[in-house]
């Protein structure tokens, strides 16, 4: 198959022909038709993971596509079944699988992390009756790769994690894939939104996607939320950056709540602790989303209250999926990028 491959971390990738994968015993192979290119996929190539990562690597996690061939002790899926799958490959054993949370198994995998993955023609995915989501008919492939990472991941922070209410104040700072995903959900569940980013096309995307006030990244842009929300109910870091982190923290009202999506690199993160305490600010975590849970988003998605499709913003092949990695940290472009192998 072909394949986006890099020798080493933050070396060049390039594509080429490479070994297609054999599904292990209860897993499947999935013959990929899209593929979201995530910042955690530029994470991954800079080495952030190194110490689950071996080398050389395919990178990908956020896919959709048709079951190409089927382990023996696989029960649910065939060939030829159109899927997506959230990026947490969960063992469906271990005690927080058996507590209905998958999102955080113990023995998880990762397509593109652990394994190589869905920058290619085909992807193993393990555990499969456990991982799977069926695709309804209507729905395409493009639409069905953009939920598996940054819009599954946004609607558990928002829903489950954040908590929202309608007639709240929720704060999205970073408008990449998973924040606006998180403006246009917190936004369908009744919120006011406000949208912060240094980049005038995502604003852009967030007013479109329902935010009721866009604000750029500047350096006081936290006593500007704060004038205009009396402080959030909710408030998300979508970035995962230290500045981002705190400002999000400072944004919230007492008894607000942080969730933290995007990923912060390795070293310390200083939050404003004594903000915390005093004010009773609840610091929440949240990683992606379980295959089980799959249902109350694709309804949303079904009767058009969501609308991951408009998320998509240009299609590219593999051939430009290496180089736009590469290139992925001083991009400007907005929105979500999606590869089609």
């Amino acid at each position: 198959m072909r394949a986006v491959v890099y020798e080493s971390f933050g070396d060049r990738p390039e594509v080429r022909d490479v070994p297609d994968p054999l599904p292990k015993r209860d897993g499947v192979v999935i013959g990929v038709r899209a593929t979201g290119l995530c910042r955690s996929d530029w994470h991954g190539w800079q080495g952030h993971d190194s110490d689950i990562t071996e080398l050389p690597h395919v990178p990908g996690h956020e896919l959709a596509g048709e079951v190409h061939a089927v382990g023996d002790d696989v029960t649910q899926w065939r060939v030829g079944d159109r899927v997506t799958v959230p990026f947490i490959s969960a063992c469906g054993r271990c005690p927080s699988c058996s507590a209905g949370d998958q999102q955080v198994c113990s023995r998880q995998t990762q397509p593109g992390f652990t394994h190589w993955g869905s920058f290619a023609e085909y992807v193993a995915i393990d555990h499969a009756d456990v991982n799977l989501v069926a695709l309804p008919p209507e729905m395409t492939y493009a639409t069905a790769a953009a939920l598996g990472c940054r819009f599954a991941t946004a609607f558990r922070s928002v829903v489950a994690q954040g908590r929202v209410r309608s007639g709240e104040w929720v704060v999205v700072h970073g408008c990449g894939g998973v924040g606006l995903s998180a403006v246009m959900i917190a936004a369908a569940c009744g919120a006011q939104v406000v949208a912060v980013d240094v980049n005038p096309r995502a604003l852009d995307l967030a007013k479109q996607f329902g935010a009721s006030m866009c604000l750029e990244a500047v350096p006081d842009v936290v006593s500007r939320v704060v004038e205009v929300t009396g402080g959030a109910h909710l408030s998300l870091d979508a970035l995962g950056h230290p500045v981002t982190a705190a400002n999000s923290v400072l944004s919230l009202r007492r008894r607000g709540r942080h969730v933290q999506v995007g990923l912060l690199p390795g070293g310390a993160t200083p939050l404003p602790m004594d903000r915390v305490i005093g004010w009773e600010l609840e610091i929440l975590g949240s990683h992606g989303m379980a295959a089980h849970a799959y249902g109350p988003m694709m309804d949303l998605v079904a009767t058009g209250a969501l609308r991951p499709d408009l998320l998509v913003a240009r299609t590219i092949g593999l051939a430009e999926a290496a180089s736009a990695l590469a290139e992925m940290d001083r991009s400007a472009a907005a929105g979500m990028t999606m590869i089609e192998p």
